[in-house]
């Protein structure tokens, strides 16, 4: 019995530490796009391409159970990738990361309009909350800068990331009502990383002045930040309840900016922080009152 217990605890254990690793690894994705010199789009499509390659092999659940409606959730996790480079381009790390996680406002209003779920009184806080949030990190929103070139159309794609993440998780939720589709969220990171790559394609060529270190940096993005993070998040959510989860992920958000600021020097305003603060608080808060099932969770973005 004490056996029984103590590896019941390891297991535990190794599970929480590899949802540590996953958020780790994620929150690198910031200051790792503002390392390479290549365009948006070059980062985006050869980060997904690698990503979905380590992918196929290392969830090959992700290979099967392809059907209209993943392809559909895909296509706005694609979108959620592409944008949240584009993003992290033009604007602070900081701000990418907390204009994208206002995903819980949009979760909101597709709550009654997609899956027939009401409106509780409790979700207009939530949904104020988040709203205080954006308008302190846009107010808090410095000039342009090295890393930051052009931070209103940044915090604009941001946004926008928030929207097709909320679409994702809404159309993850909606397709896995299905009990063929027990994938779903494989599926779904597998489909988007193609869809992302063969997107941004066309306007990734031509390749000009590649140096060692963009070549390192997309590998770096697309095996360690996306494909094997996602790994280690699907992995360790197996062992550890929700909330817990939920908890240990915020690493994700809260470091994000650091390794910005670490690496680049990069400074968000105190607006700024103020804002992402509000908003990440208050998804947490969310996520205290309603956790969402631990099998639908996928990582802040990116």
């Amino acid at each position: 019995m004490l056996y029984g217990n103590h590896l019941h605890t390891s297991e535990r254990t190794r599970s929480r530490l590899l949802l540590l690793a996953a958020a780790f690894l994620f929150s690198t994705g910031g200051a790792a796009i503002k390392l390479t010199a290549l365009s948006s789009w070059q980062v985006a499509g050869f980060r997904s391409g690698v990503a979905a390659v380590v992918l196929c092999f290392a969830l090959p659940g992700a290979r099967r159970n392809w059907t209209t409606r993943t392809l559909l959730v895909g296509l706005a996790y694609a979108a959620t990738l592409i944008l949240f480079v584009l993003a992290n381009k033009l604007t602070t790390s900081a701000n990418a990361i907390f204009l994208q996680s206002t995903a819980p406002l949009y979760l909101l209003l597709l709550g009654p309009l997609v899956l027939h779920e009401p409106l509780r009184r409790s979700d207009f806080g939530v949904m104020a909350a988040i709203a205080v949030g954006v308008v302190l990190l846009l107010l808090g929103t410095q000039n342009s800068s090295a890393t930051a070139t052009d931070p209103l159309r940044g915090n604009v794609l941001a946004l926008a990331a928030g929207v097709t993440w909320a679409l994702t998780l809404t159309g993850l939720r909606f397709v896995s009502r299905d009990a063929l589709d027990i994938n779903a969220s494989a599926v779904t990171v597998m489909v988007g990383n193609i869809l992302a790559f063969l997107v941004c394609l066309p306007m990734s060529f031509p390749v000009t002045h590649v140096r060692a270190l963009d070549v390192a940096t997309v590998l770096y993005l697309g095996i360690f930040q996306v494909a094997l993070a996602y790994v280690a998040l699907a992995h360790g959510l197996r062992k550890v309840p929700g909330l817990e989860a939920a908890t240990l992920l915020l690493a994700e958000p809260v470091f994000n900016p650091l390794w910005s600021w670490a690496i680049h020097g990069e400074r968000p305003g105190a607006l700024a922080l103020a804002g992402g603060a509000v908003i990440i608080l208050t998804s947490f808060w969310r996520t205290l009152r309603a956790p969402t099932p631990a099998n639908l969770r996928l990582p802040h973005y990116e």
